[in-house]
């Protein structure tokens, strides 16, 4: 297991390339900064499942400016306490963005396909990242979609109006509860119209993977060895997934939580991010207790930087640490 609780963790070229045939040296930021997001290039961390390899690859940090409607009923103060109870510096909320990808066999798999540059403007490094720990996006055979934020999809396809596969030898798979939302025509009857911005994308972009594209229902297996769980509340077909089990188990975690130091240490405080924040809390607590429960490693979408861990309780609520 990584030791990721050091001020600044190090692997050799020959470590590296020994366990994750690296093509080069791996520096690995101090914990201090990730809050602002590692250097493109840097922002890559190797850990273990079982007999399996991965990756989180970070994607650039949204700086959200302070807004007195991000958490119901919480002023900034309040938010800015949170933070910095958490050593985060606390001037803005740094909402990171991390990719989970796994190598399952012979298959390379992305849980979610970031931003792609397309949204923040602090975002879009996952490739870069990717590059500098050895994978090229038509080595990618899957990516298991979780929900379809702007954030996790748009990564997917180059800026329209040229739309090229990102990951051109990739099946994808989306949820299929998610996918009717918002590829349904009468969506537009039912957002405001400010709002619809995003399923135009969506309805523009789904329908050119074709064959390419590949439905899943939850509590299934999506593929071998991967299970989707429902998890709803965030969006109505987000999902979380589980692989592995036991001691030898991982649950991606997806965007259960936006950052932890503000929803997991107060998993009752309700994020304008959600479509339902009273279902969401519902399904925070539901996949928290389980991942305490079995011990699991886990990441999550907006976890701090590098993002792989386990989840502690402390009565009514939850502690992201990182893995030891």
């Amino acid at each position: 297991m990584l030791n990721l609780t050091r001020r600044k963790a190090l692997l050799t070229a020959a470590v590296a390339g020994a366990a994750f045939g690296l093509p080069k040296p791996v520096s690995f930021i101090e914990a201090a900064l990730a809050q602002k997001g590692p250097e493109a290039g840097k922002g890559f961390r190797p850990f273990k499942l079982g007999k399996n390899h991965g990756f989180i690859l970070n994607d650039g940090v949204w700086e959200k400016p302070h807004d007195p409607s991000f958490i119901a009923g919480v002023s900034v103060d309040e938010t800015k306490a949170a933070l910095a109870a958490a050593g985060i510096a606390n001037d803005v909320v740094p909402i990171p963005f991390n990719i989970t990808l796994l190598k399952l066999g012979k298959e390379t798999i992305l849980f979610d396909a970031g931003t792609g540059g397309q949204f923040q403007p602090t975002a879009g490094a996952m490739i870069v990242n990717m590059a500098a720990a050895g994978i090229k996006p038509e080595q990618i055979t899957k990516v298991v979609v979780s929900h379809f934020h702007p954030d996790h999809v748009f990564g997917l396809m180059s800026k329209a109006p040229d739309n090229t596969p990102v990951f051109p030898n990739a099946t994808i798979y989306v949820p299929s509860n998610e996918f009717k939302f918002w590829m349904d025509s009468s969506i537009f009857t039912k957002l405001p119209e400010k709002q619809h911005g995003l399923p135009k994308r969506l309805q523009a972009m789904f329908p050119l993977f074709k064959d390419k594209l590949k439905q899943y229902e939850w509590d299934t297996e999506v593929v071998a060895g991967i299970h989707s769980i429902a998890a709803p509340g965030h969006t109505p077909g987000h999902t979380a997934f589980v692989v592995g089990s036991g001691k030898q188990q991982l649950m991606v975690l997806s965007d259960t939580t936006n950052m932890p130091a503000l929803f997991a240490k107060h998993p009752n405080w309700h994020g304008a991010i959600d479509a339902d924040p009273v279902l969401a809390e519902t399904t925070r607590r539901r996949l928290f207790d389980r991942a305490v429960a079995d011990k699991s490693l886990v990441t999550g979408y907006h976890f701090p930087f590098p993002a792989v861990g386990t989840i502690t309780a402390d009565g009514g609520s939850y502690t992201f640490v990182p893995a030891a």
